[in-house]
């Protein structure tokens, strides 16, 4: 792909606008997602942070959930930070009773891991090897475990818990890198819908 591909955000809920913005800065073009036929005429998607439950529930209202979960099984790379993570995730600890996801990524995601709203933090990382950035961790999943095709882009304390991770067309870090103004990884998210 040489000319700037259009990346929807999936505007449920979250943080759309800042990730409108830095996807934008980086030269995608990018629109809005609420409706099965905006979801169809888009390159790519990223999947916001905000609170998964309500995200999954929202996603179904608008018959959004059967969809997404054909355009990611069919390899339209998608980005999901926070919640987005958790929505990525094949498997989930801590949701609550029937709560789904879109899968993807073969993963355990634990909600909330790093604690509640009050816990929140920042901190400084390596992602993907592009030298340290500071993340933003509000209410944060953490991976518990990856299966042998993921790739871990990125560590965060306490304990060198997994925050970032790749497998084929889907990204996704437990932090919001929207809130920062720094690009890299909207950058890196973009350079992979260009290779795909």
């Amino acid at each position: 792909m040489t000319s700037a591909p259009t990346i929807g955000v999936l505007a449920l809920q979250g943080d759309v606008r800042e990730h409108v913005r830095s996807l934008e800065a980086v030269g995608a073009k990018a629109v809005a997602v609420r409706r099965p036929a905006e979801l169809e005429a888009v390159d790519a998607l990223v999947i916001p942070g905000g609170e998964s439950t309500t995200m999954w529930k929202l996603a179904d209202a608008f018959e959004l959930l059967e969809p997404l979960r054909m355009r990611v099984k069919s390899g339209m790379p998608a980005y999901g930070s926070c919640a987005g993570m958790i929505m990525l995730a094949d498997r989930i600890e801590g949701g609550i009773e029937g709560q789904q996801t879109l899968g993807g990524i073969d993963m355990i995601v634990r909600r909330n891991a790093f604690g509640r709203q009050v816990d929140s933090f920042e901190a400084s990382l390596d992602f993907a090897g592009r030298g340290q950035m500071r993340a933003v961790f509000i209410r944060a999943p953490w991976v518990e475990s990856v299966g042998t095709d993921v790739e871990v882009l990125g560590l965060a304390e306490p304990g060198d818990r997994i925050v970032a991770v790749r497998q084929g067309p889907l990204l996704a870090t437990s932090f919001h890198p929207e809130l920062t103004g720094d690009t890299r990884v909207h950058s890196y998210f973009v350079e992979m819908v260009r290779e795909l």
